[in-house]
């Protein structure tokens, strides 16, 4: 039954960008039109692919709308989206992952419930891995006290660790507008790069239950292919974090996250340094690459425990219209896609 929630004054748009997923994009699709929040519209952008995909998407009819484009990566295709979606809510969904029903619904309503200057909504998620599930908010270190309300030193934490951001976020339009869209030129880091960024506007909401499901199986998940082409990762961290710093630094040289991310700026550096170390074709170049990644683990490892890493600092909010928490229970993240 959809909510009597739902106000017509707020479209959200949900963008899927997808490429050669036409086995599974159903999948993320249908998550979205089962939202209980019925303001939605569904945009998915082809981004050139050559499998069935786009007879899949023409079986929904005028349900979602889609856009095709040569193949130019998942930033250049969210970017299409965003640019002929209406939304004043844009959120996105990777094609083989899924939104749980209340999702968008629990985000509109604590987005109405802040300050416009709140720019965006992140939600917890299930991530699966082969043999493992982990929540994205464990992953990334993110312990709120609270069930739901503001994270205030966004900045300073992302600054630290990448906590899983596209299918788990709900922004404002006119706050992504500042921020800007998806850096198109990088082909990792996308998702922690507009989060850095976005960063900057203030501080975000949140809410700690999981509301997504994210997979990591496929053999064409994008996610395992970075975690396998680590100079590129640690380039890409490295540009983004450094553009990041500038951006800041323009805005605030007295910024709090300065320090912070001039930090992060130094542990990237290292670690590419040791990523092209191990990719060396020299056996023992190999030995000392692998030797400095354990140092930084132990260095990692260290800092995470020391004062000086930040802890996540929030505040609890006060709801003008109170919506029953769902009951997520382990059988709704048990589908037959997982």
């Amino acid at each position: 039954m959809k909510s009597s929630f739902t106000n017509e004054r707020i479209l959200v748009s949900a963008i899927i960008p997808t490429y050669n997923r036409g086995y599974i994009v159903g999948k993320a699709i249908d998550s979205i039109l089962n939202q209980t929040y019925d303001n939605i519209e569904v945009i998915v952008v082809d981004d050139g692919s050559t499998d069935n995909t786009l007879e899949k998407l023409k079986e929904y009819g005028d349900r979602i709308r889609f856009v095709s484009q040569a193949n130019s990566g998942p930033a250049a295709a969210r970017n299409h989206g965003i640019a002929v979606s209406r939304g004043e809510i844009i959120a996105f969904l990777d094609s083989d992952d899924i939104w749980l029903p209340t999702k968008i619904e629990r985000q509109v309503s604590l987005l109405e419930s802040v300050p416009n200057s709140v720019p965006c909504c992140l939600c917890n998620g299930i991530t699966t891995t082969p043999g493992a599930k982990w929540s994205a908010f464990d992953m990334g270190l993110f312990y709120p006290d609270c069930e739901e309300g503001l994270w205030l030193n966004v900045t300073e934490v992302l600054a630290t660790r990448f906590i899983l951001f596209c299918q788990l976020v709900a922004i404002r339009r006119d706050a992504l507008e500042r921020a800007g869209y998806f850096d198109p030129s990088l082909r990792f880091m996308e998702d922690y790069d507009l989060a850095l960024r976005l960063s900057l506007e203030g501080p975000w909401g949140f809410i700690q239950e999981p509301l997504a499901a994210m997979n990591l199986i496929p053999e064409d998940s994008l996610t395992l292919k970075v975690l396998k082409e680590q100079v590129c990762h640690a380039e890409y961290t490295l540009k983004t974090r450094e553009h990041v710093f500038a951006t800041l630094q323009s805005k605030d040289k007295n910024a709090t996250g300065l320090a912070y991310l001039n930090q992060a700026i130094k542990r990237a550096r290292r670690e590419l340094w040791g990523a092209r170390l191990r990719e060396s074709n020299r056996r023992g170049v190999q030995v000392v690459g692998n030797f400095f990644k354990r140092l930084e683990r132990y260095r990692m490892a260290i800092y995470r425990r020391s004062p000086s890493f930040p802890k996540v600092k929030t505040a609890r909010i006060e709801r003008r219209i109170n919506i029953p928490i769902a009951d997520v229970a382990e059988a709704e993240l048990q589908t037959e896609y997982f």
